[in-house]
Protein backbone atom coordinates (compact mmCIF):
# COMPACT_ATOMS: atom_id res chain seq x y z
CA UNK A 1 0.00 0.00 0.00
CA UNK A 2 1.99 3.37 -1.30
CA UNK A 3 1.31 6.25 0.98
CA UNK A 4 3.90 8.19 -0.18
CA UNK A 5 2.70 11.35 -1.43
CA UNK A 6 4.88 13.87 -3.64
CA UNK A 7 4.49 16.42 -1.23
CA UNK A 8 6.78 14.94 1.60
CA UNK A 9 9.66 14.93 -0.52
CA UNK A 10 9.33 18.29 -1.81
CA UNK A 11 8.95 19.58 1.36
CA UNK A 12 12.18 18.65 2.43
CA UNK A 13 13.37 19.42 -0.43
CA UNK A 14 12.72 23.30 0.21
CA UNK A 15 13.82 23.02 3.63
CA UNK A 16 17.31 21.63 2.40
CA UNK A 17 17.51 24.19 -0.22
CA UNK A 18 16.02 27.03 1.62
CA UNK A 19 18.60 26.19 4.98
CA UNK A 20 21.78 25.92 2.65
CA UNK A 21 21.22 29.69 0.87
CA UNK A 22 20.54 30.84 4.20
CA UNK A 23 23.54 28.86 5.83
CA UNK A 24 26.09 29.34 3.05
CA UNK A 25 27.08 25.78 1.81
CA UNK A 26 30.84 25.44 -0.07
CA UNK A 27 29.82 25.48 -3.52
CA UNK A 28 31.49 21.68 -4.15
CA UNK A 29 28.19 20.78 -1.50
CA UNK A 30 25.87 23.17 -2.66
CA UNK A 31 25.74 22.72 -6.42
CA UNK A 32 25.02 19.05 -6.72
CA UNK A 33 22.01 19.37 -4.10
CA UNK A 34 20.71 22.28 -6.14
CA UNK A 35 20.88 20.36 -9.21
CA UNK A 36 19.20 17.29 -7.47
CA UNK A 37 16.35 19.87 -6.40
CA UNK A 38 15.98 20.45 -10.17
CA UNK A 39 16.24 16.82 -11.07
CA UNK A 40 13.42 16.04 -8.19
CA UNK A 41 11.04 18.96 -9.38
CA UNK A 42 11.32 17.28 -12.95
CA UNK A 43 10.39 13.61 -11.42
CA UNK A 44 14.03 12.16 -11.75
CA UNK A 45 14.52 10.94 -8.31
CA UNK A 46 17.43 8.22 -9.14
CA UNK A 47 19.46 11.29 -11.31
CA UNK A 48 18.74 13.09 -7.91
CA UNK A 49 19.57 10.50 -5.55
CA UNK A 50 23.09 10.16 -7.80
CA UNK A 51 23.64 14.20 -7.41
CA UNK A 52 23.20 14.02 -3.68
CA UNK A 53 25.47 10.83 -3.04
CA UNK A 54 27.91 13.51 -5.39
CA UNK A 55 27.47 16.21 -2.21
CA UNK A 56 28.31 13.11 0.14
CA UNK A 57 31.11 12.37 -1.26
CA UNK A 58 32.80 15.52 -0.65
CA UNK A 59 35.26 15.09 2.23
CA UNK A 60 35.35 17.64 5.37
CA UNK A 61 31.44 18.26 5.16
CA UNK A 62 30.50 20.41 8.23
CA UNK A 63 27.43 19.36 10.86
CA UNK A 64 25.35 21.82 8.61
CA UNK A 65 26.22 20.38 5.49
CA UNK A 66 26.12 17.25 6.66
CA UNK A 67 22.22 17.26 7.92
CA UNK A 68 21.30 19.44 4.25
CA UNK A 69 23.04 16.43 2.40
CA UNK A 70 20.80 13.48 4.57
CA UNK A 71 17.58 15.94 4.06
CA UNK A 72 17.69 15.64 0.34
CA UNK A 73 19.25 11.97 0.44
CA UNK A 74 15.59 10.92 2.42
CA UNK A 75 13.32 13.03 -0.14
CA UNK A 76 15.02 11.50 -3.37
CA UNK A 77 16.03 8.25 -2.28
CA UNK A 78 12.20 7.93 -0.98
CA UNK A 79 10.91 9.37 -4.25
CA UNK A 80 13.07 6.91 -6.07
CA UNK A 81 11.66 3.55 -4.47
CA UNK A 82 15.04 3.23 -1.99
CA UNK A 83 13.52 3.02 1.38
CA UNK A 84 16.66 1.23 3.10
CA UNK A 85 18.64 4.74 2.31
CA UNK A 86 15.29 6.72 3.06
CA UNK A 87 15.11 5.67 6.35
CA UNK A 88 19.21 5.71 6.87
CA UNK A 89 19.05 9.80 6.09
CA UNK A 90 15.76 10.83 7.94
CA UNK A 91 16.80 8.87 11.18
CA UNK A 92 20.30 11.24 11.06
CA UNK A 93 18.16 14.22 10.03
CA UNK A 94 15.74 13.33 12.97
CA UNK A 95 18.47 12.38 15.53
CA UNK A 96 20.33 16.07 14.65
CA UNK A 97 19.15 17.44 17.24
CA UNK A 98 18.56 20.61 14.87
CA UNK A 99 14.52 20.61 13.92
CA UNK A 100 12.13 22.76 15.13
CA UNK A 101 8.92 20.48 16.18
CA UNK A 102 7.03 21.21 12.77
CA UNK A 103 10.02 19.70 11.04
CA UNK A 104 10.24 17.12 13.38
CA UNK A 105 6.40 16.01 12.76
CA UNK A 106 7.72 16.09 8.76
CA UNK A 107 10.38 13.78 9.01
CA UNK A 108 8.89 11.68 11.54
CA UNK A 109 6.07 10.98 8.86
CA UNK A 110 8.29 10.50 5.90
CA UNK A 111 9.62 7.56 8.38
CA UNK A 112 6.45 6.33 9.17
CA UNK A 113 5.33 6.30 5.00
CA UNK A 114 9.18 4.50 4.74
CA UNK A 115 8.63 1.82 7.06
CA UNK A 116 5.61 1.13 5.79
CA UNK A 117 6.84 0.48 2.39
CA UNK A 118 8.93 -2.07 3.97
CA UNK A 119 5.57 -3.84 6.20
CA UNK A 120 7.66 -2.98 9.35
CA UNK A 121 4.41 -2.31 10.89
CA UNK A 122 6.17 -2.06 14.55
CA UNK A 123 8.40 0.72 12.96
CA UNK A 124 5.78 2.54 10.98
CA UNK A 125 3.55 2.53 13.95
CA UNK A 126 6.49 3.93 16.41
CA UNK A 127 7.61 6.86 14.42
CA UNK A 128 3.44 7.54 13.17
CA UNK A 129 3.11 8.04 17.42
CA UNK A 130 6.30 10.37 17.06
CA UNK A 131 4.81 12.42 14.17
CA UNK A 132 1.71 12.42 16.42
CA UNK A 133 3.68 13.79 19.16
CA UNK A 134 5.33 16.38 17.08
CA UNK A 135 2.32 17.86 16.06
CA UNK A 136 1.21 16.50 12.37
CA UNK A 137 -2.17 15.90 11.99
CA UNK A 138 -2.31 14.93 8.18
CA UNK A 139 -5.24 13.06 6.90
CA UNK A 140 -2.47 10.56 5.08
CA UNK A 141 -1.02 9.97 8.50
CA UNK A 142 -4.06 9.06 9.70
CA UNK A 143 -4.86 6.66 7.53
CA UNK A 144 -1.45 5.26 7.22
CA UNK A 145 -2.10 4.98 10.94
CA UNK A 146 -5.25 2.85 10.48
CA UNK A 147 -3.89 0.78 7.86
CA UNK A 148 -0.91 0.05 10.47
CA UNK A 149 -2.10 -0.89 13.00
CA UNK A 150 -4.47 -3.18 11.07
CA UNK A 151 -1.69 -4.78 9.59
CA UNK A 152 -0.12 -5.51 12.99
CA UNK A 153 -3.48 -7.01 14.20
CA UNK A 154 -3.74 -4.61 17.44
CA UNK A 155 -6.94 -4.02 17.18
CA UNK A 156 -7.07 -3.00 20.45
CA UNK A 157 -5.32 0.17 19.50
CA UNK A 158 -7.28 0.54 16.54
CA UNK A 159 -10.61 0.82 18.73
CA UNK A 160 -8.50 3.26 21.02
CA UNK A 161 -7.56 5.48 18.56
CA UNK A 162 -11.13 4.97 16.53
CA UNK A 163 -13.04 5.82 19.56
CA UNK A 164 -10.66 9.19 20.83
CA UNK A 165 -11.68 10.57 17.25
CA UNK A 166 -15.41 9.79 17.61
CA UNK A 167 -15.69 10.95 20.85
CA UNK A 168 -13.92 14.30 19.68
CA UNK A 169 -16.48 14.80 16.60
CA UNK A 170 -19.18 14.23 18.81
CA UNK A 171 -17.93 16.48 21.69
CA UNK A 172 -17.25 19.08 18.99
CA UNK A 173 -20.98 18.88 17.97
CA UNK A 174 -19.89 17.06 14.48
CA UNK A 175 -20.87 14.18 13.14
CA UNK A 176 -18.34 11.46 13.47
CA UNK A 177 -16.59 10.72 10.62
CA UNK A 178 -17.80 7.85 8.62
CA UNK A 179 -14.49 6.16 8.36
CA UNK A 180 -13.81 6.44 12.06
CA UNK A 181 -16.94 4.65 13.19
CA UNK A 182 -16.02 2.01 10.27
CA UNK A 183 -12.57 1.44 11.76
CA UNK A 184 -14.01 1.56 15.63
CA UNK A 185 -16.60 -0.71 14.78
CA UNK A 186 -14.47 -3.32 13.02
CA UNK A 187 -11.84 -3.62 15.86
CA UNK A 188 -15.06 -3.71 18.35
CA UNK A 189 -15.89 -6.76 16.57
CA UNK A 190 -12.56 -8.02 16.03
CA UNK A 191 -12.02 -8.01 20.26
CA UNK A 192 -15.32 -9.08 21.46
CA UNK A 193 -16.45 -5.81 22.74
CA UNK A 194 -19.86 -6.64 21.74
CA UNK A 195 -21.66 -3.50 24.10
CA UNK A 196 -19.23 -1.38 22.01
CA UNK A 197 -19.79 -2.85 19.11
CA UNK A 198 -24.19 -2.13 19.07
CA UNK A 199 -23.69 1.19 20.12
CA UNK A 200 -20.82 2.21 17.03
CA UNK A 201 -23.80 0.78 15.02
CA UNK A 202 -26.43 2.84 15.94
CA UNK A 203 -24.22 5.76 15.78
CA UNK A 204 -22.92 4.53 12.16
CA UNK A 205 -26.62 3.96 11.21
CA UNK A 206 -27.87 6.88 12.32
CA UNK A 207 -25.32 9.23 10.83
CA UNK A 208 -25.09 7.01 7.56
CA UNK A 209 -27.90 5.69 7.06
CA UNK A 210 -26.76 3.95 3.76
CA UNK A 211 -28.70 0.82 1.81
CA UNK A 212 -25.55 -1.08 1.76
CA UNK A 213 -24.53 -0.38 5.41
CA UNK A 214 -27.89 -1.97 6.21
CA UNK A 215 -27.14 -5.24 3.85
CA UNK A 216 -24.23 -5.74 5.67
CA UNK A 217 -25.65 -5.27 9.09
CA UNK A 218 -28.35 -7.74 8.49
CA UNK A 219 -26.51 -9.93 6.63
CA UNK A 220 -24.21 -10.75 9.85
CA UNK A 221 -27.37 -10.79 11.92
CA UNK A 222 -28.32 -13.96 11.75
CA UNK A 223 -24.53 -15.76 11.82
CA UNK A 224 -24.17 -13.99 15.21
CA UNK A 225 -24.11 -16.91 18.09
CA UNK A 226 -27.28 -17.32 19.57
CA UNK A 227 -29.71 -15.75 17.18
CA UNK A 228 -32.77 -18.20 16.38
CA UNK A 229 -34.42 -19.08 13.94
CA UNK A 230 -37.19 -18.08 14.23
CA UNK A 231 -36.84 -14.62 13.98
CA UNK A 232 -36.35 -15.25 10.01
CA UNK A 233 -39.60 -12.95 8.88
CA UNK A 234 -38.50 -10.38 11.43
CA UNK A 235 -35.21 -10.67 9.63
CA UNK A 236 -37.38 -10.49 6.60
CA UNK A 237 -39.27 -7.60 7.57
CA UNK A 238 -36.36 -4.85 8.57
CA UNK A 239 -34.88 -5.75 4.81
CA UNK A 240 -38.04 -5.17 3.45
CA UNK A 241 -37.97 -1.84 5.46
CA UNK A 242 -34.58 -0.69 4.52
CA UNK A 243 -34.71 -1.74 0.85
CA UNK A 244 -32.59 -5.07 0.94
CA UNK A 245 -35.38 -7.10 -0.20
CA UNK A 246 -35.02 -7.45 -3.96
CA UNK A 247 -34.42 -11.15 -5.05
CA UNK A 248 -37.27 -13.31 -6.00
CA UNK A 249 -36.47 -16.01 -3.63
CA UNK A 250 -36.28 -13.47 -1.13
CA UNK A 251 -39.88 -12.24 -1.60
CA UNK A 252 -40.97 -16.25 -1.82
CA UNK A 253 -39.47 -17.59 1.22
CA UNK A 254 -40.90 -14.10 3.36
CA UNK A 255 -44.23 -14.50 1.68
CA UNK A 256 -44.27 -18.27 2.43
CA UNK A 257 -42.99 -18.02 6.44
CA UNK A 258 -46.14 -15.05 6.43
CA UNK A 259 -48.39 -17.19 5.36
CA UNK A 260 -47.22 -20.41 7.63
CA UNK A 261 -46.86 -17.57 10.77
CA UNK A 262 -50.49 -17.27 10.35
CA UNK A 263 -50.32 -13.64 8.67
CA UNK A 264 -51.78 -13.91 4.94
CA UNK A 265 -52.05 -10.03 4.68
CA UNK A 266 -48.83 -9.43 5.01
CA UNK A 267 -47.69 -12.76 2.77
CA UNK A 268 -50.28 -10.95 0.02
CA UNK A 269 -48.25 -7.97 0.55
CA UNK A 270 -45.08 -9.04 0.35
CA UNK A 271 -45.63 -11.32 -3.09
CA UNK A 272 -47.98 -8.05 -4.61
CA UNK A 273 -44.83 -6.43 -4.22
CA UNK A 274 -42.52 -8.43 -6.00
CA UNK A 275 -44.51 -8.82 -8.98
CA UNK A 276 -44.94 -5.21 -8.84
CA UNK A 277 -41.03 -4.48 -9.06
CA UNK A 278 -40.68 -6.95 -11.97
CA UNK A 279 -38.76 -9.59 -9.36
CA UNK A 280 -41.60 -11.73 -9.82
CA UNK A 281 -44.29 -13.61 -12.12
CA UNK A 282 -41.68 -14.27 -15.69
CA UNK A 283 -39.36 -16.71 -16.01
CA UNK A 284 -38.98 -20.71 -15.46
CA UNK A 285 -40.61 -19.82 -11.89
CA UNK A 286 -43.05 -17.55 -13.15
CA UNK A 287 -45.93 -19.64 -13.09
CA UNK A 288 -45.01 -21.23 -9.13
CA UNK A 289 -44.69 -17.29 -7.86
CA UNK A 290 -48.43 -16.87 -9.19
CA UNK A 291 -49.99 -20.36 -8.05
CA UNK A 292 -47.85 -18.63 -4.09
CA UNK A 293 -49.79 -15.32 -5.18
CA UNK A 294 -53.91 -17.03 -5.28
CA UNK A 295 -52.65 -18.87 -2.25
CA UNK A 296 -51.72 -15.51 -0.40
CA UNK A 297 -54.92 -13.61 -1.67
CA UNK A 298 -57.10 -16.68 -0.81
CA UNK A 299 -55.66 -16.91 2.62
CA UNK A 300 -55.85 -13.06 3.13
CA UNK A 301 -59.63 -13.14 2.34
CA UNK A 302 -60.39 -16.58 4.46
CA UNK A 303 -58.30 -14.24 7.22
CA UNK A 304 -60.15 -11.06 6.61
CA UNK A 305 -63.56 -13.27 7.75
CA UNK A 306 -62.14 -15.25 10.32
CA UNK A 307 -60.32 -12.09 12.47
CA UNK A 308 -63.20 -11.09 14.65
CA UNK A 309 -63.65 -14.71 15.74
CA UNK A 310 -60.29 -15.43 16.29
CA UNK A 311 -60.00 -12.27 18.41
CA UNK A 312 -63.15 -13.27 20.47
CA UNK A 313 -60.64 -16.77 21.34
CA UNK A 314 -57.67 -14.64 22.33
CA UNK A 315 -59.76 -12.75 24.28
CA UNK A 316 -61.06 -15.75 25.99
CA UNK A 317 -57.59 -17.75 26.16
CA UNK A 318 -55.73 -17.73 29.85
CA UNK A 319 -52.45 -16.44 28.39
CA UNK A 320 -51.55 -13.23 26.57
CA UNK A 321 -49.69 -15.03 23.61
CA UNK A 322 -53.26 -15.76 21.24
CA UNK A 323 -53.70 -12.11 22.01
CA UNK A 324 -50.22 -10.71 21.11
CA UNK A 325 -50.54 -12.96 17.70
CA UNK A 326 -54.11 -12.11 16.48
CA UNK A 327 -53.13 -8.62 17.74
CA UNK A 328 -50.00 -8.26 14.90
CA UNK A 329 -52.38 -9.83 12.19
CA UNK A 330 -54.65 -6.37 12.50
CA UNK A 331 -51.65 -4.31 12.64
CA UNK A 332 -50.59 -6.09 9.52
CA UNK A 333 -54.15 -5.33 7.65
CA UNK A 334 -53.28 -1.99 8.57
CA UNK A 335 -55.39 -1.70 11.48
CA UNK A 336 -52.76 -0.69 14.19
CA UNK A 337 -54.84 1.17 16.88
CA UNK A 338 -56.52 -2.09 16.93
CA UNK A 339 -53.49 -4.35 16.94
CA UNK A 340 -51.04 -2.01 18.89
CA UNK A 341 -54.46 -2.35 22.08
CA UNK A 342 -54.78 -6.27 21.54
CA UNK A 343 -50.60 -6.52 21.98
CA UNK A 344 -50.58 -4.31 24.73
CA UNK A 345 -53.69 -5.97 26.42
CA UNK A 346 -51.77 -9.87 26.10
CA UNK A 347 -48.93 -8.29 27.68
CA UNK A 348 -50.55 -6.81 30.04
CA UNK A 349 -52.70 -10.33 30.70
CA UNK A 350 -48.84 -12.53 30.90
CA UNK A 351 -48.29 -16.21 30.59
CA UNK A 352 -46.59 -15.14 27.61
CA UNK A 353 -44.26 -17.79 26.25
CA UNK A 354 -41.45 -15.38 24.82
CA UNK A 355 -42.36 -11.88 26.39
CA UNK A 356 -39.47 -10.21 24.66
CA UNK A 357 -41.20 -11.43 21.23
CA UNK A 358 -43.93 -10.06 22.25
CA UNK A 359 -42.48 -6.62 23.02
CA UNK A 360 -40.98 -6.64 19.36
CA UNK A 361 -43.92 -6.96 17.75
CA UNK A 362 -45.56 -4.55 19.48
CA UNK A 363 -43.32 -1.65 18.99
CA UNK A 364 -42.78 -2.73 15.27
CA UNK A 365 -46.61 -2.31 15.28
CA UNK A 366 -46.40 1.39 16.86
CA UNK A 367 -43.86 2.55 14.65
CA UNK A 368 -45.93 1.36 11.86
CA UNK A 369 -48.95 3.30 13.04
CA UNK A 370 -46.78 6.34 12.59
CA UNK A 371 -48.70 8.02 14.90
CA UNK A 372 -45.68 8.37 18.11
CA UNK A 373 -42.58 7.48 16.96
CA UNK A 374 -41.25 7.95 20.41
CA UNK A 375 -43.10 5.39 21.85
CA UNK A 376 -42.23 2.72 19.76
CA UNK A 377 -38.89 3.62 19.92
CA UNK A 378 -38.94 3.58 23.84
CA UNK A 379 -40.50 -0.02 22.98
CA UNK A 380 -38.09 -1.51 20.81
CA UNK A 381 -35.40 -0.03 23.18
CA UNK A 382 -36.42 -1.57 25.86
CA UNK A 383 -36.48 -5.53 24.51
CA UNK A 384 -33.83 -7.60 26.40
CA UNK A 385 -32.65 -10.95 25.51
CA UNK A 386 -29.70 -12.97 23.47
CA UNK A 387 -31.35 -14.89 21.30
CA UNK A 388 -31.71 -11.80 18.17
CA UNK A 389 -34.54 -10.14 20.07
CA UNK A 390 -32.59 -7.04 21.35
CA UNK A 391 -30.83 -7.29 18.71
CA UNK A 392 -33.59 -6.81 16.22
CA UNK A 393 -35.13 -3.95 18.38
CA UNK A 394 -32.64 -1.73 18.64
CA UNK A 395 -32.19 -1.87 14.75
CA UNK A 396 -36.19 -1.48 14.83
CA UNK A 397 -34.92 1.60 16.84
CA UNK A 398 -32.35 2.93 14.46
CA UNK A 399 -34.78 2.70 11.33
CA UNK A 400 -37.27 4.48 13.35
CA UNK A 401 -35.02 7.66 13.57
CA UNK A 402 -33.98 7.74 10.14
CA UNK A 403 -37.59 8.00 8.99
CA UNK A 404 -39.28 11.65 8.54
Amino acid sequence: MNYVGSWIATCAMCLCIAAAHAQGVRPEVGKPLQQASELLKAGKAKDALAKVREADAVSGKTPAEQLMIDRMKGSAAQRAGDNATAIQAFEAVFNSGKLSGGEQAQVAESLAFAYSQQKDWPRTNQWVQRAIAAGSSSAQLKQLQAYAQSQSGDYAAIAKEAQAAVSAAEQAGRKPDEGDLLRLIDAQQRTGNTAGQAATLDKLLTSYPKKEYWSILLGRLPRKSGFSDRFSLDLFRLRLATGNLTKADDFMEMTQLALQAGYPAEGKAVIEKGFAIGALGSGPEGERQKRLRDLAIKQESEGKAGIEKDAQEAVAAKGGDELVHVGYVYATMGQFDKGTAMIEQGIAKGGLKRPEDAKLHLGMAQLQSGKNKSKAVQTLRSVQGTDGAAELGRLWAVYAGQQP
